[in-house]
């Protein structure tokens, strides 16, 4: 399972005031600990600062790479700023970043997809076009395959795609929550190698309780073949939520990352 840790995003308050008053310790703690508790990638997002994103993003890359070897995933919506901190990541590691995102909207593959052509990155590809958001399992299939097709079609290998059929509040509509766990398994199910993720959260904006749904649905999404996620890993029990699924849906050999992280003390209750 593939763990983005999302506490580096200045969407919160007080990411936000560190990274105003340049605190990089509180930054690389935050790095570290999401580093510790079991993430394969450390976002970086600065999207709130619009004229200094891409210095903000740059700085935030330096204090993650001062306390962990592990990759960024280069959280952005403008591709100047993605182009930007990509750059300077590579300047000074030799770990293969994530990119997130690139959609199907014409603003967005025009400024990505010759950043990512031939290379080994990894791609967060949102099912999202020009027309929008989808909502039923066809729309999003029928904007998966695009995406994968200009992707591949461009020199991106299927395994460095992370397919992200949008997680949408079931609030708004109870049906939302099905659309996309029987997306995930038709996408898993069509395209052998290619990866899946998602912000798990949004199941359950504007519901009481949220923790319940967000860690009963993420069983449910690994059951059908989600392979990665952008979640707190320092949230114990959804990590042991996560472990625990994996097991149960057969991704675990020999039980070996169960029995690992039991001996570890981290699915204590």
């Amino acid at each position: 399972m593939i763990i983005v840790g999302e506490l580096i995003n200045a969407s919160r308050k007080s990411v936000k005031a560190a990274i105003e008053a340049q605190d990089s310790l509180m930054i690389q703690n935050i790095a570290d600990s999401q580093a510790a508790s079991g993430a394969s990638y450390i976002d970086v997002n600065a999207g709130v600062f619009v004229e200094k994103e891409k210095e903000y993003l740059n700085w935030c890359i330096d204090n993650v790479i001062e306390v962990t070897d592990l990759p960024v995933c280069i959280d952005s919506s403008n591709g100047a700023a993605i182009e930007s901190a990509l750059a300077h990541f590579q300047e000074k590691s030799n770990a293969v970043p994530m990119i997130n995102s690139i959609s199907l909207e014409k603003k967005q593959m025009d400024q990505l997809l010759p950043l990512i052509s031939g290379t080994d990155l990894k791609i967060v590809a949102l099912c999202m076009s020009d027309d929008g958001m989808p909502k039923t399992v066809e729309e999003r299939l029928s904007v998966a395959e695009q995406l994968v097709n200009v992707l591949v079609q461009n020199n991106v290998k299927i395994e460095n795609i992370y397919i992200d059929p949008l997680v949408q509040a079931i609030s708004t509509d109870f049906s939302l929550g099905n659309a996309f766990l029987v997306t995930i398994e038709e996408i898993t199910s069509r395209y052998e190698g290619i990866h899946t993720m998602c912000g798990l959260s949004n199941i359950s904006y504007g519901m009481p309780n949220r923790k319940y749904l967000n860690r009963t649905f993420m069983s449910m999404a690994i059951a059908r073949g989600l392979d990665g996620a952008i979640v707190n890993p320092l949230d114990q029990q959804m990590m042991a939520t996560i472990t625990s699924a994996n097991t149960l849906a057969g991704k675990d050999e020999f039980c070996r990352n169960y029995l690992k992280a039991y001996r570890a003390g981290k699915l204590d209750e």
